[in-house]
């Protein structure tokens, strides 16, 4: 073969969160056939954060999914695989080391920076730098790309991949790629499905800083209404605006992910055989909705197209509904056990 080309027979299925599908796509090349909800839930992927000290495009970050790489991590330490992961501070090292794996038929993530992918459409293309993409060949100086958020393989250049790899700003990628190495025989779906249900209450009811989980929620509604006052009309709908990219634009899914775990739990009643998780799922499916009410007014008031009684209280008042749901469902949640 020659040493320029290579590819990989691997299945590419999109997915509606970058590191969801490329964790269930790279299993799924080693024959473990789990969906993107049980994917999200083994992972623990459901989070939430708010961090005024820390900044994005100059505006407070909110996130809310835990720290890239996590859900990988997770999974593959509940399943029993093992991965490797590395991190470069040379350039040439890092593509050096990807070609290495390709050329040994392993397909390889990497997290990326997104304003310099080239294969989004610019629409899409803003400084964030956690997207987890799958590298599985090589051709004609090109790179094969599998985007777990695009509907196909895609394409991009030895220089354009090594420049999104080594992006700049906030939490830079250095690099960072990931792959298996080895899979165990067997492993323990239902253990891992209740060691991350356990490990998102916790996340959500037991960090003691009021920046995280429900306590976060409440935190970030309380800090909504000293906004206009406290920082301006202009300044506060940046502000506003920041929270909706987050929540319906960026690979945090706010609303999204509640469907997601929605779709999880659903997953999680018939493997464990507890049917009551679905009383669980459809709670988590009416959050998902209030946090898609919380998007309309927010986005409203970012554009000022707000009606009347759209402003940041009512926005607020949404949040502090949706902290009290989903404080009740993980209240719920923490008490499962193996039947």
């Amino acid at each position: 073969m020659n040493q320029n080309k290579y590819y990989i027979d691997f299945q590419h299925k999109p997915a509606a969160h970058c590191e969801n599908g490329a964790t269930s796509n790279l299993l799924n090349h080693y024959n473990i056939r789990l969906s993107e909800p049980m994917v999200f839930g083994i992972g623990s992927g459901l989070f939430f954060s708010y961090m005024p000290f820390m900044k994005l495009n100059g505006l407070p970050v909110v996130s809310f999914r835990p720290w890239p790489g996590t859900i990988f991590n997770r999974n593959t330490r509940r399943l029993g695989i093992e991965i490797q992961r590395y991190k470069f501070r040379d350039r040439k090292e890092a593509m050096k080391m990807l070609d290495e794996n390709l050329a040994k038929g392993i397909p390889t993530g990497c997290l990326v920076g997104v304003y310099h992918l080239t294969y989004f459409p610019p629409a899409y293309r803003f400084h964030f730098n956690a997207h987890n993409i799958v590298v599985i060949g090589r051709e004609n100086g090109e790179y094969l790309v599998s985007d777990p958020i695009m509907p196909g393989i895609e394409r991009i250049s030895y220089h354009d991949l090594e420049r999104v790899r080594f992006a700049q700003g906030t939490q830079p990628p250095k690099g960072r790629m990931y792959f298996i190495k080895g899979i165990s025989e067997t492993f323990d779906l239902k253990n891992a499905i209740v060691e991350g249900i356990k490990q998102v209450c916790k996340d959500m009811l037991e960090i003691p800083i009021p920046l995280f989980g429900v306590k976060g929620i409440r935190y970030m509604a309380k800090q909504m209404r000293k906004w206009p006052k406290k920082l301006g009309e202009r300044k506060a709908s940046l502000y506003m605006g920041q929270v909706v990219r987050m929540l319906e634009e960026i690979g945090t899914g706010g609303a999204g992910f509640r469907f997601i775990y929605a779709a999880f739990l659903q997953e999680a009643a018939r493997e464990l055989n507890q049917p009551w998780l679905n009383e669980i799922s459809d709670e988590m499916t009416q959050a998902g909705d209030r946090w898609r009410e919380f998007a309309i007014i927010a986005g409203r008031i970012f554009k000022s197209r707000a009606g009347q009684e759209e402003n940041y209280q009512a926005a607020a008042d949404v949040l502090l509904d949706i902290a009290g749901r989903e404080e009740k469902i993980f209240l719920k949640l923490r008490h499962i056990k193996l039947s």
